[in-house]
């Protein structure tokens, strides 16, 4: 996709980079163009449908997306790259639901809803409902003990 993109670029391709800068916007700038979907990762093919749906522009209808632990296995770099994606979802109107457990990615919430006390057959219940700010206050929540650190 990156070379992809300086490629078309150099030759004045506009239309095709409009339909590609996308993929690069949500950190799939290694992805060979034509390569199978069958080779990725669970994460990169919902950030295949991220750049899908960002690049086919206003949509007047409201989405709510849901993302199950986009970030697993990406660089720092990356995970800004998906949360400036997430934040122009929410400028134009959508939600995003992210199910998370990296810090650096709560820290960004609107909102959370935070399970346990502790996991599995010790977990699963509503600990904390609310801001990052609030959670940190909670005293339930190993969340919180650990978000404390990042705010």
């Amino acid at each position: 996709v990156d070379e992809a993109l300086t490629f078309f670029t150099k030759n004045g391709e506009e239309k095709i980079n409009k339909k590609i800068q996308p993929l690069q916007d949500v950190g799939l700038g290694y992805v060979k163009l034509g390569q199978s979907s069958s080779t990725l990762s669970g994460g990169e093919a919902q950030r295949i449908k991220l750049a899908s749906f960002l690049g086919k522009g206003e949509n007047s209808e409201k989405i709510i997306f849901i993302f199950d632990e986009p970030t697993t296995g990406l660089h720092f770099h990356d995970i800004n790259k998906l949360l400036t994606s997430f934040n122009e979802l929410i400028k134009k109107g959508h939600s995003v639901i992210c199910i998370e457990h990296n810090l650096d990615v709560i820290k960004c919430a609107d909102w959370i809803i935070d399970l346990g006390p502790e996991g599995g057959d010790k977990g699963g219940n509503i600990v904390f409902g609310g801001t990052p700010e609030d959670l940190i206050k909670n005293k339930i929540s190993f969340t919180a003990k650990y978000l404390k650190k990042k705010l």
